[in-house]
């Protein structure tokens, strides 16, 4: 069965399995208003489906997800408000859902697209795919607990170089800092993150659930205390002129100059 959120998801069931599938191919699966929306909406509706055991998230086109559409205009763009209002049900929603989410990553998962991508319990990336911290580039910190999810990943040293280098991070040194669960060449991402699937999903489920809620939780930080700490400084540093200049040099194309005013 396929269902279509907002002419830019689609959510497609099979058994226990549920793939959900970025389909912006054009703006390279880029966040806007009406993908934020179909987000929530997904993980809404497929916590709802009692016999879904594991969900696929994929990017439709040449890669996973460019992060947040910069183009769309800077109204109300990363701050605060927006990333309370119209990330964290999204990105919460499947760091506590009792499903097993696993991201497939094709080309570059930048941004918050590089969130979304890390806070699946299980990622399968393309061998020639990346991580690209892109906040550095318009004068941000990381958002959608992208510092939570790199500091448990790469410690915070690698983590902190990453973040203010703005680094694309390769499938290799993913697999190497534990960011991914494995790494296959592109033609068999497919069929490798089915493969994973298919055996997650003969797990007894609700141990399953359980055991992810435990990992979840064990930290000295949550993932949900993270994401608002990165949304209360996001939403100072976006009336920061270092951040218009850099959206506008992202926009024109060329490399920005700071001048931490």
């Amino acid at each position: 069965m396929t269902k279509d959120f907002n002419g830019v998801l689609k959510l497609e069931t099979d058994g226990a399995i549920a793939t959900v599938t970025l389909t912006r191919p054009d703006a390279f699966n880029a966040i806007n208003a009406d993908l934020r929306r179909a987000l929530i909406d997904v993980v809404a509706h497929i916590d709802t489906l009692d016999n879904i055991r594991v969900v696929i998230l994929k990017g439709e086109g040449r890669g996973f997800c460019a992060g947040a559409d910069l183009k769309g205009g800077l109204d109300g763009l990363s701050t605060d408000h927006l990333l309370e209002a119209e990330y964290r049900p999204s990105l919460v929603g499947i760091a506590n859902s009792s499903k097993l989410w696993i991201a497939q990553v094709h080309g570059a998962a930048a941004g918050v697209g590089a969130a979304f991508a890390m806070n699946c319990d299980m990622v399968v990336m393309a061998d020639n795919a990346s991580i690209y911290m892109a906040f550095a580039a318009i004068a941000l910190v990381p958002d959608g607990g992208n510092t939570w999810l790199l500091l448990k990943g790469m410690g915070y040293h690698r983590a902190l170089q990453a973040i203010i280098e703005g680094r694309k991070i390769p499938a290799a040194e993913c697999l190497q800092y534990g960011l991914v669960n494995q790494i296959v060449p592109e033609d068999e991402l497919d069929t490798a993150t089915h493969d994973l699937a298919a055996r997650i999903a003969l797990a007894a489920p609700l141990a399953a659930a359980g055991a992810k809620k435990i990992l979840r939780n064990i930290g000295e930080a949550s993932f949900s205390e993270a994401f608002t700490q990165e949304a209360q400084i996001q939403g100072k540093l976006t009336h920061s002129a270092d951040f218009h200049e850099g959206v506008q040099a992202f926009i024109e194309k060329r490399k920005p100059v700071f001048k931490g005013q």
